[in-house]
């Protein structure tokens, strides 16, 4: 996933004083994660009152649930309980390993295999994953995609009695042993995990970026949360540089994730390869639609509908979008040259003012 939409900041003061009314007090945390950068804001005058939890504490605690994330689930990081279970090691399985295993699954059964996190080889062979970037022959993405996807994989997975789990365990039939790749969820799963612990101590308003957004509440304006969303021009990897626009997050507990092929891409001999690629087929996708943004009652789910819209393309992703009442979205695209966008009802962007 792209870090594409962000939220506008007026303070980056650890207490915001100003904009606020006496009641409210807002923190801002940020740190770094997932091979990236956090900011967390959250009003600390929460549901009951002013929150117990002393702000340390709070910067703390979300700083150990990223690093029990990275910890289990990362794949850049060579000691994680994924990357070692991706080696074809032994491991023992914490919750966090089996429950976004579960997600998973889920999500490749409601995306008819569209979002496939056992893919993981195609992403490599077309140099997107954590392999070389060379550029397969037709013979090669065959060979892999016979061998990868959550087809071949057990619906529910279980350590064994002994406390262990192999990914030859997971395999319904003999085959290649299977490799994981969480980056389609990995970010919306972490956002959604702070924001329960966010609950879980009181607070009401808040806004997670973790590269993509989990928001609820009010802002310090006391208003719902600004969005900008970037232009999906190639090269724009400056955050904010060029907006597409603004969009303001309806009230209420909101996942808000962009996905586009605009950072991530290479060229070989004149062609352009984007970093989307269909686990259906093999191949990176070739299509019009340049980013996803994708607006559902959690981060998880928008981050997998992001992805989802960008490896169906325009049209699919329109029909998608208008036959669901619990997502809205937005969807940039090139039409001759010239960057479009189609906004489902509820989405409504305005021109950016800075």
């Amino acid at each position: 996933m792209g870090r594409i939409v962000r939220i506008f900041f007026f303070s980056l003061a650890l207490i915001c004083m100003s904009s606020c009314s006496p009641r409210e007090r807002y923190m801002t945390i940020t740190g770094f994660a997932q091979g990236g950068t956090y900011t967390v804001k959250l009003n600390l005058n929460g549901t009951d009152g002013m929150i117990k939890v002393q702000p340390e504490e709070i910067r703390d605690s979300i700083d150990a649930i990223l690093q029990a994330i990275d910890n289990s689930v990362s794949g850049y990081n060579k000691k994680s309980l994924l990357s070692r279970f991706n080696a074809g090691e032994t491991i023992v399985p914490d919750e966090i390993f089996m429950d976004i295993y579960g997600h998973a699954y889920g999500i490749y059964e409601l995306t008819e295999g569209v979002v496939d996190v056992a893919a993981a080889p195609l992403f490599d062979i077309w140099g997107f994953g954590f392999a070389n970037d060379s550029l397969p022959s037709s013979d090669k993405v065959a060979q892999v995609l016979a061998e990868s996807g959550m087809g071949r994989l057990a619906r529910d997975i279980y350590p064994a009695a002994e406390g262990g789990l192999n990914a030859s365990e997971i395999l319904e039939n003999e085959g290649v042993l299977p490799k994981l790749n969480y980056n389609a969820i990995a970010q919306g799963y972490s956002c959604d995990l702070v924001a329960e612990y966010l609950y879980s101590i009181g607070v009401k308003d808040m806004m997670v970026d973790i590269g993509e957004i989990f928001c609820d509440g009010m802002n310090p304006s006391g208003k719902p949360w600004s969005l900008g969303i970037d232009r999906p021009v190639d090269g724009n990897n400056e955050l904010g540089a060029q907006l597409q626009g603004v969009f303001q997050v309806p009230e209420g507990p909101h996942g808000v994730v962009t996905s586009g092929n605009y950072r991530k891409f290479y060229v070989r001999d004149g062609k352009k390869y984007a970093h989307t690629v269909d686990p259906r087929t093999g191949y990176p996708v070739e299509h019009n639609l340049l980013s996803a943004t994708i607006v559902a009652s959690d981060a998880i789910t928008a981050d997998a509908y992001a992805t989802y819209c960008m490896v169906i393309g325009l049209e699919q992703a329109k029909e998608f979008i208008s036959s669901r009442s619990d997502l809205e979205a937005c969807l940039v695209y090139d039409d001759g040259g010239v960057f479009r966008t189609w906004c489902s009802e509820g989405f409504v962007l305005t021109e950016p003012t800075l």
